[in-house]
């Protein structure tokens, strides 16, 4: 096309920009993906308590839910509860042991029920399992540090539930957001608490409010984002799926229970005669099925049997697939919340077993950053200040070296795992003390039950095998084991 002598092209037509990142996709597929860009906090705040209160009703009801709780318990603080090990060392680098030893014996006491909280009602162990567990259930827990408590060393803890810290309480004047209050850098100076659980009813609801000092009060949660200053239950993610498998399961056995009985219905044409059987419910005719009992019905009656096929042929798959689900949401192994080791392996085993392993070591050293060492430098000020503990108060900071001795995880090949500890020794590359702690274990102690147990077979003549007779078991057993390996392959 010309124009005065000048050629015209028509601009082409643009072509339709393309989302890079296929996530950010619109039409009708995308319809129920509803993004938003807010801060963490506003979106807590709009579902805390209703989350909060499901996450408690589950773990009321639900027996994977109270299983999961279980299991935090269980695996963070274990049977024996969180050691302390105290490492002070003199200037010369040598370990104090016998100021260690004093301060281990006295934070041993201080630990018992009846000394350690407020009410009386916890053991440091208890008071820890108590911490997990509802950090657990409601994804945060308030512990109140009471300096000059009424005991032999002048301090101990109150647990509160986050109930106390209203998430719908905000001021902007004074900074106040969700309860909390902030400096200019977002770090908590106060926190705005009720003087009684919330939740209370008649004539024990008291919903006025104290300002606590950020330094007595320890807020215990995970963050999810950069922008949280609230937890949320850990469940939170699984709860859908808890309710709804609680449910269907519920059906199924339901469903179960009644195709197991088989019962049915009575019908009558109209020329039946009178049915002399037992009629007690609104005058329809209602029999108790009695086990191989067969009754005779009159003329013009008939029965319609009611057999419904529960549980289906894919409800164990089924639910598999679900509690799989599930447990990614809690990040704990499928076999272990269901209690399901039909179709593992040794190598599953170990994969799976190793994996929670570490989830469960990760909130030990969580617990120990965010409580226990803030617990034993509370302590411990209060402890030399009283000279409940004989030591210098000018030394704290030397005397304040806690380490923490965890429950251990067992192996899941005990004999060959400790084949393999005894090498690494061996070698120079794995310490005596690590392979102790992996299971729980104090070397010092066991080192000393060890020596007593030498002079207890002096004392009784109680003869045991060389080093080089042990040796000779264990490379024997190896061989033996092998080669009924190598014959079953070949088998």
């Amino acid at each position: 096309m010309k124009l005065f002598g000048f050629e015209i092209k028509r601009a082409a037509k643009p072509l339709p920009a393309r989302r890079s990142f296929h996530a950010a996709n619109t039409g009708s597929l995308y319809a129920s993906w509803i993004p938003s860009n807010t801060t963490a906090d506003i979106d807590i705040k709009k579902d805390l308590k209703s989350i909060r209160a499901r996450s408690r009703e589950l773990m009321r009801n639900d027996d994977y839910a109270i299983k999961f709780k279980r299991m935090v318990k269980r695996k963070v603080v274990g049977q024996k509860g969180v050691k302390l090990q105290n490492k002070a060392k003199d200037t010369n680098g040598n370990l104090d042991k016998k100021a260690n030893d004093l301060i281990e014996a006295a934070y041993k006491e201080h630990c018992k029920k009846g000394m350690f909280d407020v009410t009386g009602k916890y053991s440091q162990k208890e008071f820890c399992k108590m911490v997990v567990g509802t950090l657990a259930e409601d994804g945060e827990v308030l512990i109140r540090t009471v300096k000059g408590y009424d005991n032999k060393f002048r301090i101990a803890y109150q647990l509160l539930e986050a109930d106390h810290l209203d998430e719908q309480f905000s001021d902007v004047d004074r900074n106040i957001h969700m309860g909390i209050e902030f400096d200019e850098w977002d770090r908590p100076i106060a926190y705005h608490l009720y003087k009684k659980h919330p939740g209370n009813y008649g004539a024990n609801r008291d919903t006025t409010r104290e300002r606590v000092p950020a330094e007595q009060i320890k807020h215990l949660f995970i963050p999810s984002r950069i922008s949280s200053t609230r937890g949320v239950p850990w469940m939170a993610t699984a709860m859908t799926r808890l309710k709804m498998t609680n449910g269907y399961e519920e059906a199924e056995l339901v469903g179960a229970r009644i195709g197991a009985s088989k019962g049915g219905f009575y019908t009558q044409n109209a020329e039946g005669d009178e049915y002399a059987g037992d009629t007690t419910i609104n005058g329809t005719p209602a029999n108790e099925i009695t086990p191989g009992e067969f009754e005779v019905l009159p003329a013009g009656w008939d029965f319609k049997a009611y057999d419904p096929q529960h549980p289906n042929a894919s409800f164990k798959d089924f639910m598999k697939v679900v509690l799989r689900g599930i447990s990614a949401g809690l990040d704990v192994s499928y076999n272990n919340l269901a209690n399901d080791l039909e179709s593992v392996n040794f190598s599953s085993l170990r994969e799976g077993k190793n994996e929670e392993k570490e989830v469960w070591q990760d909130l030990q050293t969580w617990l120990e950053d965010n409580l226990l060492n803030d617990q034993f430098s509370e302590w411990l000020e209060m402890a030399l200040l009283t000279q409940q503990v004989a030591l210098p108060f000018y030394k704290l900071e030397k005397f304040n070296q806690p380490t923490w001795l965890h429950r251990g995880f067992a192996w899941v090949d005990p004999y060959k795992d400790g084949l393999l500890n005894v090498l690494l020794n061996k070698e120079g590359l794995r310490s005596h003390t690590k392979i102790l702690a992996d299971v729980g274990e104090d070397i010092e102690e066991v080192y000393a039950e060890l020596q007593k147990e030498v002079e207890l077979r002096k004392k009784y003549g109680i003869e045991t095998m060389s080093h080089a007779e042990i040796a000779k078991i264990i490379t024997e057993t190896i061989q033996f084991e092998e080669s009924e390996d190598g014959n079953e392959e070949k088998n």
